[in-house]
């Protein structure tokens, strides 16, 4: 499991935004993954997936990793950030977009600002 642990943790700290999900971000295999992945790609977010369905051990080691037990799981700047209704609660309050201006993430503010727009 330690192979599994170090090869997580030099993908989360070796690149600046990580999701890990069902699918890929150009075809996702569960809504919850397919809603952080269109919230990213909408926003314009260059961001590494990495298909926990392709492997079992980064499935389960991604899960013992952040210690949360379900997928999609989002990490900025090395840093964990949550799920799905996570993401989705942070996107729509602003919060999201803060954490990228926080940690030097490139998006497009106008994309978040109609997802907000969208949801209001």
């Amino acid at each position: 499991m330690s192979d599994v642990r170090t090869q997580i943790d030099e993908t989360v700290k070796g690149n600046d935004v990580v999701l890990y999900m069902k699918g890929t971000k150009e075809m996702p295999q569960c809504g919850f993954s397919a809603r952080v992945a269109g919230v990213l790609n909408f926003m314009g977010v260059d961001f590494k997936d990495v298909n926990v369905l392709a492997d079992d051990a980064i499935r389960q080691g991604i899960k013992d990793y952040a210690d949360w037990p379900t997928i999609p799981q989002l990490y900025v700047k090395g840093e964990f950030v949550g799920g799905c209704d996570i993401v989705t609660e942070m996107t729509l309050s602003g919060e999201l977009d803060k954490l990228f201006d926080d940690k030097g993430i490139a998006y497009s503010k106008e994309a978040a600002d109609k997802i907000r727009e969208a949801n209001a």
